[in-house]
């Protein structure tokens, strides 16, 4: 095996440049948020909530822009089958952050932490950590995902080892996001996404003017070496594409990685001028993954060092990203082009991981085991936890060889269970846990009834319009029949989800309120209990001034009462109109309680 010299000098100076920043952020910022009394536990997970528009709309553009990102939309571009029309990711994504304004607004001004804080406020501790498990599958699977990608990538430019640098880019990440959280993290995508874009915009115009290279304006709709790459869409596949752009679009929002940066803005107009922001980052930074794809299709491949069989008919077609820049760039160019794809997988990583650690650290030890914890405790649990979840993302990407299909099917949970719950608990008046167990049931059901063909996993439930197709394994080589969903099952499962969460929420309180089920049967406290009108008027989290706290969802210690309300409606976070409102109506007696 020949390693490159070069190459591994390049990934090395951008990796010690990251490193450095990370570093040189977390000791910037180690005394934020000590003056307005912060948690240093709160400024790990959100920062002083001081980000501003510039590194916010970089650090939010990265968390979707990074090495799946760039490298999944050049590999949809360049397969014959798919081409430009398939290449969903891009316009997804950014629609899904368009879409995200609107929840952006009742997340921030509410002064939340984690995305499952308004769960837990409303459905009471145990939905919450029910609900923890396909977020936590998600960011988990995701992590693993890139890194083992990362690990391909670096073994076919400079032909070092893959465990070797997927172990290595894991502990830099892991490191930085250890000394400084959210700081570190935003502080580095802000350098990862320079890189990113520099590096590609510099190796695109070398591949286009290679010999090698047709002009791609013809192969966009002309056959010549492959099919055309702007693609298109069958008649027979069109419920599908729509099922797999609704999942981008809105199971693109609800993720902690998001919200992160949400609940980390200095105001919630900042926090939705900073979806826009990342929502035209995400279109730009596609660009250059979009012409990497067409220069592949556009590609004699004889004429390479490559060889005459094409990428695609390797099997490498997910690594076109990295064939292109190697055998159609000089050498310096390529080797720049792969810290940058290094640069946009440790973009993605540590922000996976640091969600992760933020949701078990809060919602998990500290607000449903451990509503007595020191600050200092919880920052231990949330170093232990990066450490933890960051060791397993990285275990599962060197030894797992279904990483995919497992990150696959728990994004489809996140769209399917937790978009729904979401969306309820923000927007719709009278939700209660009765109908969030039922939603969770259902999304959850319906979508591991349709089958994963990526995890052998069979349907047992075949919607309409099924198909068997013959497909090679992407582990055995072998050939195998499986059952292909045409129906939009998925985006089905999240209507249905949704759907169930209302109708039984509001079953359960007209059975329970009118005496047709006895009030001793209300096991979950949901509706029947001593604060059951003030619970079931006061659902919607975006009315003005009305704040619950946890005390009134859940039996809790008299003494941590006040704390736990606290937990959730930080009033320095609150908007002014919002605190002024609140005094106004409170009694001369607790107005006390505020000056």
């Amino acid at each position: 095996m020949t390693i490159h010299v070069e190459g591994l000098v390049a990934i090395a100076i951008f990796y010690l440049l990251i490193l450095v920043v990370g570093i040189w952020a977390a000791w910037k910022n180690k005394h934020s948020g000590e003056a307005e009394g912060t948690d240093r536990s709160e400024t790990i997970m959100v920062g002083g909530r001081d980000i501003g528009l510039f590194v916010g709309g970089f650090t939010m553009t990265a968390t979707w822009v990074g090495g799946g990102y760039i490298n999944g939309t050049a590999e949809y571009v360049y397969l014959p089958d798919y081409g430009l029309a398939w290449a969903q990711a891009p316009f997804g994504y950014a629609l899904s952050l368009v879409v995200a304004f609107f929840f952006a607004k009742p997340m921030r001004s509410r002064g939340y932490v984690t995305m499952l804080d308004p769960f837990q406020q409303i459905y009471g501790k145990r939905m919450g950590g029910l609900l923890f498990i396909p977020a936590l599958m998600g960011e988990i699977f995701w992590s693993a995902a890139i890194l083992s990608a990362l690990g391909a990538t670096l073994s076919v430019i400079v032909d070092i080892n893959i465990k070797m640098s997927v172990v290595i880019s894991a502990l830099i990440a892991i490191f930085y996001t250890l000394v400084g959280g959210l700081y570190s993290v935003a502080y580095t995508d802000v350098v990862q996404l320079f890189c990113i874009f520099i590096g590609l915009w510099i190796s695109v115009p070398f591949a286009l003017t290679n010999p090698a290279v047709s002009d791609i304006t013809v192969t966009a709709v002309k056959k010549v070496y492959q099919s055309p790459w702007r693609g298109s869409i069958s008649k027979n596949d069109t419920w599908v594409w729509i099922d797999n752009f609704c999942l981008l679009m809105l199971g693109g929002i609800p993720w902690q990685v998001y919200f992160q940066r949400v609940l980390s803005a200095s105001s919630a107009t900042y926090a939705q001028v900073l979806s826009f922001l990342a929502a035209f980052g995400c279109l730009v930074m596609a660009v250059p993954s979009v012409l990497i794809g067409a220069i592949g299709a556009s590609t004699d491949w004889n004429q390479t060092s490559y060889g005459a069989i094409a990428p695609k008919d390797r099997e490498q077609a997910d690594m076109i990203l990295p064939i292109v820049l190697q055998h159609l760039c000089p050498p310096f160019v390529s080797f720049f082009g792969l810290g940058a794809v290094s640069a946009a997988v440790m973009s993605s990583a540590d922000s996976s991981i640091l969600s992760a650690s933020s949701m078990f650290a809060r919602n998990i030890y500290q607000l449903a085991f451990r509503q007595s914890a020191s600050d200092r405790e919880i920052v231990w649990v949330m170093r232990i936890t990066i450490f933890v979840f960051g060791g397993l993302a990285t275990v599962m990407a060197l030894v797992t060889g279904t990483v995919y299909g497992l990150w696959y099917l728990s994004s489809d949970l996140v769209y399917v269970i937790i978009f729904p719950q979401l969306l309820s608990v923000l927007f719709v008046k009278g939700t209660n846990t009765y109908g969030s167990v039922a939603a969770y049931l259902f999304g959850m059901l319906l979508r591991i009834g349709g089958g994963e063909p990526y995890l052998r996993m069979p349907p047992f439930i075949y919607y309409p319009g099924w198909t068997i197709e013959e497909r090679i394994h992407h582990m055995t080589g072998e050939k195998e029949e499986v059952v292909v969903q045409k129906f939009p099952f998925k985006t089905v499962s999240m209507l249905a989800s949704f759907l169930g969460n209302v109708a039984v929420s509001y079953l359960a309180k007209y059975l329970f309120e009118s005496g047709k089920i006895s009030h001793k049967y209300d096991f979950l406290d949901a509706v029947v209990s001593k604060d059951s009108g003030e619970i079931m008027d006061k659902t919607t989290l975006v009315t003005r001034g009305n704040n619950i706290g946890l005390s009134e969802m859940a039996p809790v210690k008299p003494r941590l009462s006040v704390t736990l309300a606290a937990a959730f409606t930080r009033r320095d976070t609150l908007p002014a109109e919002t605190v002024e409102e609140e005094e106004e109506e409170s009694s001369p007696d607790s107005s006390h309680h505020d000056e």
